[in-house]
Parts: structure tokens; C-alpha cells; sequence
């Protein structure tokens, strides 16, 4: 790590900020050691960071005052710490738990924005450019606020790792514009249904009244570097080595499963599943990336749960298929499930239970309480990373 910044830094000061932040900043507490000068841990629980080190917990996916609070902390320790370096640690949910509105805004202003995007089904791409465009901590801000040379390392839950959307992209250079953040309101919605504040925010940053996020070339932040050192390949490399632990053949998917839950699940099921079910199994197919749910209906779910919710009649169909779709968080949507579970067997439980077939809870964005009644959702709490999602098919 040392090695990194170019000329070992005698003392760093750290910022961590993610769902991954407590185990990263415990990492980094024990390879700097006595250099650690002190820094701040944002998360999104209440847990033991090592000293020198201050917590703060944020909110996610909506950020809240205490975001805010945590990311104006965040900024002041970039602009004046006792360290000759600073450490950034990156993890996802950042986004939502280190948050500073631009002048003239509020956290009310943010949290209605985000909110809408999030229900609109925005992606990652879209809902990140609008934030790092609403904000004085994110788009290179932080890093730009740095009066000493940093390093920041992230883990990516982005399918594309691209360094400027994970956690928005605080300390690397924008390539985004506030024309483009206007856009995604006026296609997620239109602006109308966005505060007045946030869409004049961006309109007057469209006519040059506001200053642009930092580009490329901005020499605030030549002074660092910032690296992806972990992805959704690494949790597909970690399957893959399960799978075939266990006797099956694995047929790993390089390319993403994004877009809509329920339509890239039946694409996915077409293009991949099918043709595999034709081979001699034990088959495992592993699939990553990060979905949306366009939110219509007044039920409770998550992008992994509305995935396996729309392949049940699918995998009736077959005979000794199980599917797993999970999100490496731990957590799903608006529940405290990483995901659910479906196999040959899951359709004719649900008839038996006297459950609305599966289309009728899709309608209302409801699959938490499909998998609920059928006692097939997975559950492994908050599991302090956050590298995208995972899916998982056995064929036998």
C-alpha cells in the first residue's frame, strides 16, 4: 500500500465510507498500523471500529442528516487532518451514506430526488450522475478538497467498474455534465415531480452558473490514484470454485445481467439456461450484475427477489433445477432478505398454499411476500461487502 502514493507517507489519515467500510478500515488499521494518525468509518450500522478511528452512521439507500453529517465530516478531514497522506476506502452504498448537498440545497432536497429515481427503476449510471451533480462531496469533490496526497481503493458494485459511478465517484475526475443529470429527471418522471430546488440546481448549472463537477485534467486530483480492488468477478470466481468443489461443471457468464429484474430474468433464462439445460449435467451456471424494479405497485421486494419471482413458472417446467439470485450485500430491495431461491418444486408448493400465481405479486412489486409464505427467501443479514449481485442455477 505504502508504495502506492509513491513516497511512503510517515503518517495517513483515513475516510471509509461503504457497506464494506468497517471490515476495509479494520484492514487498513492493521498494515498502516502506528501511521494511522485517526479518520473517519461511515456505515451503514452501528459496529466496533478499530482506534484511532471515528464512526459515523449513515442511511441507505435514501440518505438522511446523519449522511449529511457524515459526509461534511468526510470533507473536513480531507481539507485539514494531521495525516501526510489520506486513505480513502470505497465500498457500495457510499452514495447514499456519505452525502453534502450543493449550496442552496437541502437532505430534504436529496432524499426526494433519490427516492423518485429509485422508484422510476434509474440505474446506477443514471441515478449517479443526478447525485454527483447535486452534491459537494461526490464527483472528485472530496479528492479535490485534499490538502495532502491520497490513495483510494474500491470495492466495485458497479458491472462496468467504472471508478466515477462507484459511490459517484468522489475522488476521481467527472466525465458527466449537468445536461446529462437533467436528462435522467426529465426521463425518470419528468421534472415535475422532483423538487423545485434540485431541477433549478441543475438548470443553472446547465446555463454555467454553477460550476461543473471536476473533469479530467484537473490537477486537484492528479495528486492521487484510485483503484478497483475487488468486483463481482471475484464473487463469481469464489462460486465457481464452490460449484466445482461439489462436482459440478461451471459455466460462468462474463457478460452483466442488467435492465429490468423480471425481463432480464426471462432473457437470461432464454439465452443462457435453456441451451445449458441441453448439455449432461451437473451444471452450475453463475451469472453477476445489477438489475432495476421499476416500483408500481404497493408491495415489498428487492432486484434479486423480483428475478427469481419471474422465472417460478420457468423452472416449473424443468425437472431438477434450483435458482438462486442474491445480492453480495446481504440485502434486497426494501427487506431484510439478500434474495430468494426457486426450483421445480416451487410453483406447485405455491398452488398447494393457495398463493396468487407469481404474476399477480410481480404486479405489485411484491415477491418478498411470495418467497415469504413459501419459506424460500435467503437470509444471511448485512454481510459487510457490497460487489453487485449474484445468480445461481443448478442443473442436474
Amino acid at each position: 500500500m505504502a508504495a502506492d502514493w509513491g513516497q511512503t507517507p510517515k503518517t495517513v489519515t483515513l475516510v471509509a465510507a461503504g457497506k464494506a467500510s468497517v471490515a476495509m478500515s479494520r484492514a487498513a488499521v492493521r498494515v498502516l498500523g502506528p501511521r494511522l494518525a485517526g479518520g473517519l468509518v461511515i456505515a451503514p450500522g452501528d459496529d466496533v471500529v478499530p482506534a484511532p478511528l471515528e464512526l459515523i452512521v449513515g442511511d441507505h439507500p435514501v440518505p438522511s442528516a446523519d449522511s449529511e453529517r457524515a459526509g461534511r465530516r468526510a470533507l473536513a478531514l480531507a481539507r485539514d487532518h494531521e495525516g501526510d497522506a489520506l486513505l480513502v476506502l470505497l465500498s457500495g452504498g457510499a452514495s447514499a451514506l456519505m452525502a453534502v448537498p450543493a449550496d442552496g440545497l437541502t437532505i430534504a432536497d436529496k432524499q426526494q430526488v433519490t427516492a423518485g429515481l429509485l422508484r422510476a427503476g434509474a440505474g446506477i449510471h443514471a441515478l449517479n450522475t443526478v447525485r454527483k451533480h447535486l452534491s459537494a462531496i461526490k464527483g472528485g469533490r472530496l479528492a479535490a478538497a485534499s490538502a495532502t496526497p491520497f490513495l483510494a481503493l474500491a470495492l466495485s458494485d458497479v458491472v462496468d467498474d467504472d471508478l466515477s459511478v462507484i459511490a459517484s465517484g468522489p475522488t476521481v475526475p467527472d466525465p458527466s455534465t449537468f445536461a446529462e443529470a437533467l436528462r435522467v429527471l426529465e426521463q425518470h418522471g419528468g421534472t415535475d415531480v422532483y423538487p423545485r430546488a434540485a431541477v433549478d440546481h441543475l438548470r443553472r448549472g446547465v446555463e454555467g452558473h454553477v460550476a461543473e463537477t471536476p473533469k479530467p485534467g484537473d490537477a486537484r486530483l492528479g495528486r492521487g490514484r484510485t483503484s478497483v480492488i475487488g468486483s463481482r468477478h471475484d464473487a463469481m470466481k469464489g462460486a465457481q470454485g464452490a460449484a466445482e468443489a461439489l462436482g459440478y461443471r461451471v459455466m460462468s457468464v462474463a457478460s452483466p445481467i442488467t435492465g429490468e429484474s423480471r425481463i432480464a430474468a426471462l432473457r437470461h433464462w432464454d439465452d443462457v439456461v435453456v441451451p445449458a439445460t441441453r448439455e449432461r449435467g451437473p451444471i452450475c451456471v453463475i451469472s453477476s450484475g445489477e438489475t432495476t424494479v421499476h416500483v408500481t405497485g404497493d408491495g415489498t421486494g428487492g432486484r434479486n427477489q423480483e428475478f427469481a419471482l419471474a422465472l417460478v413458472d420457468r423452472v416449473a417446467a424443468c425437472p431438477a433445477v434450483a435458482l438462486a439470485s442474491v445480492g453480495t450485500d446481504g440485502i434486497d430491495g426494501t427487506t431484510t432478505a439478500a434474495g430468494a431461491i426457486v426450483d421445480s418444486t416451487s410453483r406447485a408448493r405455491a398452488v398447494a398454499d393457495r398463493l396468487a400465481p407469481p404474476d399477480r405479486f410481480l404486479e405489485r412489486n411484491n415477491s418478498h411476500a411470495f418467497f415469504d409464505a413459501l419459506g424460500d427467501l435467503i437470509n444471511t443479514g448485512p454481510t459487510g461487502t457490497n460487489v453487485g449481485d449474484l445468480q445461481i442455477i443448478l442443473l442436474a
